[in-house]
């Protein structure tokens, strides 16, 4: 959903840098970029971790991404990603007729709300895997199993599509055929080593590429 679908990372990452900067914890804002797929809890624990060398506790997790969730909803909106839309419509006009289905770290209700409005049908609230309803986020396999597992197919017949490490690394894991996107400043070659299938530099590019090399797969 974020750096993929909306062009939401720029607030988000900086959302987790001011939120950390008020503990005094040391951070950049590229860095959150790093962490954008894992759960609220994974980054508030690893924050945690390297400032006082022990685990978060529940109520750190709450109240840190509480207030994260605060800054980020005082910021602009963001647009929907260049190139989303297109992509989504090219992918459902294949003859197979996928289904499309949302696997995202977040729980940010704020984009979660506007899916129905942004893309009609295709992110049902049915066919969404979000921080609610995992235990274990990305980089571990289990969102991708679970989107897998709702569509009713074997991850091998999935397509995942991430802007980020953790993401890609999950999709991978999950055994999903993995694509990654450069939509903020991670690059190319370090979604490639994360696990990514093929890789490209925008959203719009993958909506012009992606799905002929889909059609070239299924026809060899």
């Amino acid at each position: 959903m974020d750096g993929t679908l909306y062009d939401s990372m720029p607030n988000h990452a900086s959302s987790w840098y001011e939120m950390v900067r008020e503990h005094d914890i040391e951070c950049t804002p590229e860095e959150f970029y790093l962490y954008e797929g894992a759960t609220g809890h994974f980054t508030v624990n690893m924050l945690i971790e390297r400032k006082f060398g022990r685990k978060a506790t529940e109520a750190e997790v709450h109240d840190f991404y509480e207030r994260k969730a605060e800054i980020f909803r005082s910021k602009p909106a963001p647009e929907v990603m260049p190139g989303a839309r297109e992509l989504i419509e090219r992918l459902a006009a294949l003859p197979w007729h996928p289904q499309t289905i949302l696997v995202t770290g977040s729980a940010q209700g704020s984009l979660l709300d506007r899916l129905d409005a942004d893309f009609p049908g295709r992110f049902p609230a049915e066919r969404r895997v979000t921080a609610l309803n995992v235990k274990r986020g990305k980089p571990f396999p289990d969102p991708f199993l679970q989107g897998a597992a709702l569509a009713g197919v074997d991850p091998a017949e999935c397509v995942v599509i991430e802007n980020a490490p953790l993401g890609v690394t999950a999709g991978h894991r999950a055994g999903c055929f993995t694509v990654g996107v450069a939509t903020g400043p991670i690059p190319l070659p370090t979604l490639k080593e994360a696990g990514a299938d093929v890789v490209f530099g925008s959203m719009p590019e993958c909506a012009r590429e992606l799905p002929e090399i889909l059609l070239e797969r299924c026809r060899s």
